[in-house]
């Protein structure tokens, strides 16, 4: 029944969704993980940098500490009304959120156009001036690293019709940042399952003080705190011989590709789940019950995720 409501292209994109949160690697991707590896391998040999352990554990307790903080200033500077009218200038009727899940996912991607280039555009250049100043411009870079891309989170997701200046948006777009800084498959399945979970009962319509009950809020500082590992190990790197001018140069415009490409699938699926009125749209993966790391939640916290 539900099939029959929808597009060809938006039957497609969910099969495209699904195949996302479950990779298969080609001979692409294998190309692209050997592209990546100098970004991977320079975050193993932070450790052999001079006084790297006292400023990591300065930038994980101010990422830890101001997160919320950027996350508000990052939100609140998403121009909602210029969004919509981009909308109207494609001769589309929209003037508030909900007017968007009138319109076909074709054309609001096509609205959408190429949102992630201009992110990555930014973080690059973002990085390359703050780049300059080196191992102490650090706590700046990842600070504005982080506060571009919330911002483009939340770009995303006023696209795909949802309020931005809402808690449970603003906790689902923090942990959009925990998934993108996840290093392991292990962690970004738990991660992955923490947004499926706030997607679906966001579809469900349950309010905010529901899912404050919930395991996925209490997780908050874990995500904090690995937004805060992975970036200070990545801008330590910069200073590394060799690996580090590669990293320096690209690691900001690599990581933003990350965030907006989760940013992309995940309100895409929650449009259509919107949309239709049907949060059985969006799929809910249990890969993390097989690859689950123990850093992250007791036992009996993962059975409160199941």
């Amino acid at each position: 029944m539900l099939e029959s409501k929808m597009s060809k292209y938006e039957k497609d994109a969910i099969k495209q969704i699904h195949e996302w949160k479950n990779p298969k690697l080609s001979i692409f991707d294998r190309a692209m993980e050997l592209i990546n590896y100098p970004f991977e391998k320079a975050l193993e040999l932070t450790s052999e940098i001079p006084g790297a352990d006292n400023l990591k554990e300065v930038v994980y307790k101010s990422v830890q500490g101001v997160l919320e903080i950027l996350n508000d200033f990052a939100q609140k500077s998403v121009r909602t009304e210029a969004i919509f009218k981009e909308f109207r200038e494609g001769n589309l009727d929209v003037y508030e959120h909900k007017d968007i899940y009138n319109i076909d996912l074709q054309k609001v991607d096509h609205i959408v156009g190429y949102l992630g280039a201009k992110y990555k555009s930014l973080a690059l250049a973002e990085g390359s001036a703050t780049g300059l100043a080196g191992i102490v411009g650090i706590p700046i870079d990842i600070s504005s690293l982080l506060t571009l891309n919330l911002r483009a989170i939340g770009e995303y997701a006023t696209y795909y019709g949802f309020d931005i200046n809402t808690q449970h948006e603003r906790f689902f777009a923090m942990n959009i940042l925990g998934y993108a800084s996840s290093s392991k498959d292990s962690t970004k399945y738990v991660v992955l399952s923490q947004l499926e979970k706030i997607a679906v009962d966001v579809a469900r319509n349950k309010s905010w003080s529901t899912l404050q009950q919930s395991i996925i809020v209490r997780v908050i500082k874990n995500i904090s705190e690995s937004i805060g590992i992975r970036l200070t190990k990545a801008k330590l790197a910069q200073v590394i011989p060799v690996l580090g001018a590669l990293v320096g140069g690209g690691f900001n415009a690599y990581y933003t590709n990350k965030v907006c490409e989760a940013a992309y699938y995940l309100y895409r699926e929650r449009f259509l789940a919107t949309k239709y009125e049907k949060p059985e749209v969006i799929e809910i993966n249990t890969n993390w019950e097989n690859n689950f790391d123990i850093e992250y939640l007791s036992g009996d916290e993962r059975k409160e995720l199941k």
